[in-house]
Order: structure tokens, then sequence, then C-alpha cells
């Protein structure tokens, strides 16, 4: 299955987030690591480009790139196991979950939900679908960004806190997931905040890469 036949934007139903699933990342913003069970929140479907800008909302300043490998669900499933987890896996994506990371710490500091922060038009730029045959081992992937051409984040998925069976258990029992959700494990260290002009470019091993100029709402 090419990466021709599955455009995800065009299946996706819903997009489900994993917070803070790299040690490191957490430490980085002065977070706390999760114990016991994965943070969820979610982005609309929406917010997901495949092409174009990345676009920064009018006034708003500190938004931050996070590189992360997306899961696409190719099998619906409620209250999966984590052993038959990877059986409804179709394949995935490269996904950057931009934050406007002061936007973000104001509503936390409010006890307000994110959702303005993560959830913004073009806030979730994909790449082209991965077959999961494609990938051999979907815990030791490498994530790089780029901004500029300097190197901001360089990761591994080994480092991820949970799982993908785990994740997908976990958001399971809450969620029944569908064919064409995407879920995003989360990003390691090395965030940084963009401006107007600069241009993103990321990739997951050899497998898939992808380039995003950002703009400022109204330049």
């Amino acid at each position: 299955m090419s990466s021709k036949v599955i455009r995800v934007k065009e299946i996706c139903r819903n997009i489900i987030a994993v917070g803070r699933n790299y040690a490191e990342h957490a430490k980085e913003l002065g977070n706390p690591v999760p114990q016991g069970n994965p943070l969820i929140f979610g982005k609309p479907v929406s917010s997901i480009i495949t092409e174009g800008s990345i676009e920064i909302p009018q006034g708003w300043k500190e938004l931050h790139h996070e590189v992360e490998l997306g899961v696409v669900i190719g099998k619906s499933g409620k209250f999966i196991q984590e052993e038959q987890a990877m059986d409804h896996v179709l394949g995935y994506v490269l996904v950057l979950d931009m934050t406007a990371r002061n936007i973000q710490d104001q509503l936390k500091k409010q006890g307000h939900p994110w959702f303005l922060a993560k959830g913004f038009d073009t806030s979730c730029p994909i790449s082209n679908f991965i077959c999961k045959s494609a990938v051999k081992d979907v815990n030791n992937l490498n994530l790089q960004l780029t901004v500029n051409g300097v190197l901001k984040q360089n990761g591994n998925t080994q480092d991820m806190i949970f799982k993908i069976p785990n994740l997908l258990s976990y958001i399971s029992k809450y969620f029944k997931l569908e064919y064409g959700d995407l879920i995003l494990t989360g990003t390691p260290s090395g965030v940084s905040a963009v401006k107007h002009g600069d241009v993103i470019e990321a990739k997951l091993d050899d497998l898939v890469q992808m380039k995003y100029p950002v703009i400022e709402h109204g330049n």
C-alpha cells in the first residue's frame, strides 16, 4: 500500500495526542514526568495540513515546534488489549504538533484547557503516509527537526515513556478508535520558538521527510 493511496487528512476522524511522553522534553519545560497513565489531549482534524505554510495567529508569540511520530489507525477497536494493539495500526506519519507556548502557559495558570494553544489552524502539519510494513522497529526510529538548517530536535522513539501498544490500549478505554484516527505519540526534547520567515524541516529515519515555511497571519 503506497503513500499515494492513503491520504490521512481525508480519512482522519479524530486526533488524540499524548503529552510529555519523553522525559527530557517534560523536564526542559519544567513539567513533571507523567506517572501511571499517559497525559492525553486533542487537536481538531481541521488543524491538519499536508502542504502550504504554518501560520502564526496574529499577535501570538512563542510558537514552538514539536516533531512526533503519528500512528494511523487501520481497524476499529474499544478496550484494546496491549497484545493485540499493533493489529489496529495501519501505518504512520511524521507530525508537527505546533504549540503556542505562551498561550498554553497562560491557560495552564488559569486552570483552563490547552485547546486554543494546540488546535489553531495549521497546527498539525503531517507527512506522507508510511505503511506499517515499511517500519522494521517502531521502537527505534530517529526523529529529527531543523529550523533554517540548524538542528533543534534529535530523538528516538525508544525513549518514549509509554509505548504504542500501551497508548492504544489506554486511549481505547475512553475513545473507540476508528479507521483513520491519528494518535500523536509525543515529542523529544529540543523544542524552540519559530518566527515569520523560518523554515522547518523534519524527517523520520530515511522513511519520510517534510518541509514547511512559517508565516505570521497577515503577512
